[in-house]
């Protein structure tokens, strides 16, 4: 008999009515011992679900006659146990639906089952609640007839069946519900229930999924322990690969233990059924830490889920083209998360920020999605604010929590998240660290290593340029849009055609060089030019003037390559502004600019222009007030005049100084 019981006493009649199976679960332990050595015998009283798995013979049972025959009469024990009293062993006349109490006495090999009428004169009766076997998810069949235990995390209405996805921490289960076509099934169970889920597994395009027989909430105290149970299992599946940083680099040791961190919560994350959406800076280093870790958490999604197509409707990635989190962008991704709760039933995404999301302009984006519970993560390189952001972080990884800076890139962490997640994608990655590096001008110690990883993998430096060049080309033309395989072609990660990724980053590169080149052309001859007391070469160039608009490179590209230029020709530090009517692009080599904190002093002194952005020490960009920008401008002019050269933040140094 199964220990989930509890007793009742007395004598029961055939109107007593059936009692509920989840309310009777539990007995003490004197009462057990009472029923198994007591004065009075134990009738047993089945519920509804239960089978013969919860029955034993020569046991006293309740039973409900559901035919009678010349023979006999057959019984129900419970909706799935039924059989026949012979005639020889009744003691009294018996019609459809009367009650009795019947010792069963044999089960057939057929699987028949015959009991003997019986009449205590007192016994007390005990419910018996069903305890199935419970399944894994993981290694299902079809044609298995089972039980799954676990939490709903999906509940999607068809024009057919309802769809319930339940999870038990070793995957993902479809559940098909039938009541009829449109209509809900189990209208009582929902999203985040505790639930057994039986019937049998059948293969529907290429996944498994559970015709649904019975589907049960569990109770409150059966639901506990089955939530403890699942919690556990998900802790002990998400622990992350034990995997070592590519390189060997004391600086990053800190930060690795970070991103297991993260990687934990990533594949819990995945494990509960949660969707998860990933924005990134719309450049070369957001690329190189988005697709990665795109790549490892679909793997991972289609293997908990057992369905190739489970990755297009849980993770979306897309990028962002302010270096913060824009209202626009958050607005978009709340209504999208709403509409997929809305129409498919789905939990609320997980939020990861990539190359982004550390300073305080994304404390009002974060601060909406707080009104949803909506759980958030970010890997970033730039300066951060963790004053503002952490209270509204699940996690947080930047190297200048651990006294580094942004010569650590995105990319570089990223690769290693990626890693922890599945580390069966290492040789795939080992170049993405350099392209990284390289597109973020990354002066960091490891860059040597890294470049020669690369080599190893087949990449020399040219080609790792190249690389950053086509990710750039192609993320200005795709502005707010995934791009998925033209990227992955690009960058080589998860690109089946080795020789279409060759052809692509030559035909993007060399119209990136060719479009910049025109560019540079147009600008020249109006670049203004003076030298600070300081010693360093200041550049401004008026973009909105004298660039080509609407095309590439954009503003901060155009800034960039204009510097990258005068610091060549020139050797010396310098710094360049690329300014439009309300913005500007700050660069800055062998000067230590600080530009978060230049744009917290332009706040206090002219409260009046609306100062905001950010970016590294020596990369940035700020927007303001139309009206007031020449005051912007002067003003940063004036404290930049006022920065500390240093020889470790210039390009002109060799990558291993």
């Amino acid at each position: 008999m199964s220990e989930n019981t509890a007793g009742d006493s007395g004598t029961r009649g055939d109107s007593s009515p059936e009692l509920d199976a989840d309310a009777a679960e539990g007995t003490a332990e004197d009462e057990r011992a009472e029923s198994a050595t007591g004065d009075r015998p134990t009738v047993y009283d089945l519920a509804p679900d239960c089978t013969l798995e919860d029955a034993e013979v020569d046991a006293l049972y309740h039973a409900e006659v559901n035919g009678v025959v010349d023979y006999g009469v057959f019984v129900d024990l419970s909706d799935a146990v039924s059989g026949l009293v012979h005639e020889s062993n009744l003691d009294g006349e018996y019609a459809v639906g009367d009650r009795l109490i019947v010792r069963l006495t044999e089960v057939k090999e057929n699987g028949d089952v015959a009991f003997d009428d019986v009449d205590p004169d007192d016994y007390r009766t005990e419910v018996v609640a069903h305890e199935p076997t419970v399944s894994r998810v993981r290694g299902l069949t079809p044609g298995d007839e089972v039980t799954v235990e676990g939490e709903v995390v999906q509940a999607k209405q068809t024009g057919g069946p309802t769809v319930f996805a339940v999870a038990d921490a070793s995957g993902v289960l479809s559940c098909a519900a039938f009541e009829s076509a449109g209509v809900r099934a189990y209208p009582e169970v929902e999203v985040g229930d505790m639930v057994h889920a039986s019937g049998t597994i059948e293969s529907r395009e290429e996944a498994l999924q559970l015709e649904v027989d019975s589907l049960k909430r569990l109770s409150d105290e059966r639901a506990g322990d089955a939530r403890e149970r699942y919690e556990t299992a998900l802790d002990e599946r998400a622990e992350p690969a034990d995997v070592d940083p590519l390189v060997e680099w004391e600086a990053f040791e800190p930060i690795h233990e970070d991103l297991r961190e993260l990687a934990r919560l990533l594949r819990r994350t995945v494990l509960a059924g949660r969707p998860i959406r990933v924005r990134h800076h719309a450049d070369g280093d957001g690329m190189c830490a988005a697709i990665p870790v795109q790549l490892a958490v679909e793997n991972l999604i289609e293997e908990v889920h057992g369905d190739p197509d489970a990755a297009r409707h849980l993770f979306k990635r897309l990028p962002s083209k302010a270096p913060y989190y824009e209202m626009e962008d958050v607005t978009r991704d709340l209504n999208f998360a709403l509409e997929g709760r809305a129409r498919h039933g789905q939990k609320l995404p997980f939020l990861l920020m990539l190359d982004n999301g550390s300073t305080e302009e994304d404390v009002p984006a974060y601060e909406n999605l707080a009104h949803y519970d909506i759980p958030i993560a970010a890997v970033d390189h730039h300066h951060p604010d963790p004053e503002a952001v952490e209270p509204l972080l699940d996690a947080h990884v930047n190297p200048y929590l651990h006294g580094e800076d942004y010569r650590v890139t995105t990319g570089m962490m990223c690769v290693e998240l990626a890693r922890l997640i599945d580390p069966s994608l290492t040789e795939e990655l080992e170049h993405v660290p350099a392209v990284a590096g390289l597109s973020d001008r990354s002066k960091a110690e490891a860059m040597d290593d890294y470049v020669a990883l690369a080599a190893g993998a087949g990449y020399d430096e040219s080609d790792l340029l190249d690389i950053g060049e086509a990710l750039d080309y192609a993320a200005h033309w795709l502005r707010y849009s995934e791009g998925k395989t033209l990227v992955n072609d690009a960058l080589n990660v998860g690109c089946d055609d080795e020789q279409r990724h060759e052809e692509l980053v030559e035909f993007l590169s060399e119209r990136a060089e060719r479009d910049v080149d025109r560019q540079l052309d147009a600008v020249d001859d109006h670049v203004e030019h003076e030298r600070l007391a300081s010693g360093a070469h200041l550049y401004r160039i008026d973009l909105d003037e004298y660039a080509h608009r609407f095309t590439y490179p954009a503003p901060g590209k155009t800034t960039g390559e204009l510097h990258d230029a005068r610091v060549k020709e020139t050797g010396d530090p310098v710094i360049t502004i690329g300014y439009g009517p309300d913005f500007c692009v700050l660069r800055s080599d062998g000067v230590r600019l600080d530009i978060p904190n230049m744009v917290t002093e332009l706040n206090e002194e002219l409260p009046e222009a609306g100062v905001s952005g950010g970016g590294h020490l020596v990369v940035g960009s700020i927007k303001f007030v139309k009206g007031r920008r020449s005051e912007v401008i002067e003003a940063l002019v004036e404290k930049m005049a006022g920065a500390e050269i240093d020889e470790a933040l210039s390009s002109t140094i060799a990558l291993d100084d």
